[in-house]
């Protein structure tokens, strides 16, 4: 099976002398690995940095073998933020969670898009809002949807019932607004709601814990 596409580093590991295995979540077929040789080399493994945007060329002749990767760097984003922990740690959680919650092989193109958007806005002072959207639209991607009814409720903080679960939701969460001005609190106390959906619906039930690069970011906020 051969093709192309474009796709984000998820993870990498050591494969014999030269080579590596790495994880990408690609554009058109979902979350796939495969064997870069000579991804140990200097010129190669200075781009294959967790988060980054790349190029792969996928190669197998056996749909049931591990297949065989060649890389180009699109977008070297990670490194943009080497000096900004929390943002280095978003990246890391969001490399994580797709890779213990994406279904090998299956393409989703609407979680993928969502990644995107993230990705562009990640330099407006509003990213962590957009990056608690985009972990609401990943867990209703992966099939445990929830709605609001939208309220007008002066509190910030709701107290909600899902599949007879109570949470604590931020009102901009129920609302789906962008607020024009967010605080540490309101971050924690959105973290926490996602945190917690994440863990009752994916990770508890299957004997997982959450990935500690969400946790470590979460706490960013107290």
């Amino acid at each position: 099976m051969n093709w192309e596409d474009e796709g984000y580093l998820l993870t990498k590991k050591k494969f014999r002398e030269n080579a590596i295995i790495i994880n990408v979540f690609t554009k058109k077929y979902g979350k796939i690995n495969g064997i870069v040789y000579g991804g140990t080399s200097r010129k190669i493994k200075n781009y294959l940095q967790i988060g980054n945007k790349i190029f792969v060329v996928h190669n197998s002749k056996n749909k049931n073998k591990l297949g065989y990767l060649k890389t180009e760097i699109i977008e070297a984003i990670s490194p943009r933020y080497f000096d900004d922990k929390k943002k280095s740690f978003s990246l890391l959680s969001i490399a994580e969670l797709l890779n213990s919650l994406l279904p090998d092989e299956q393409s989703n193109k609407n979680i993928y898009l969502s990644l995107n958007n993230l990705i562009t806005n990640f330099d407006h002072k509003n990213w962590p809002i957009i990056y608690i959207f985009w972990e609401i639209n990943l867990i209703k991607e992966l099939g445990f949807g929830f709605r609001f009814d939208k309220t007008n409720i002066k509190t910030d903080l709701i107290t909600v019932n899902i599949d007879n679960v109570s949470y604590k939701v931020p009102k901009f969460i129920i609302n789906e607004e962008i607020p024009m001005s967010f605080t540490n609190q309101m971050i924690n106390q959105s973290l926490s709601f996602t945190r917690n959906i994440l863990l009752n619906k994916f990770y508890l039930p299957n004997n997982l814990f959450l990935p500690k690069p969400r946790l470590v970011f979460e706490n960013f906020f107290i």
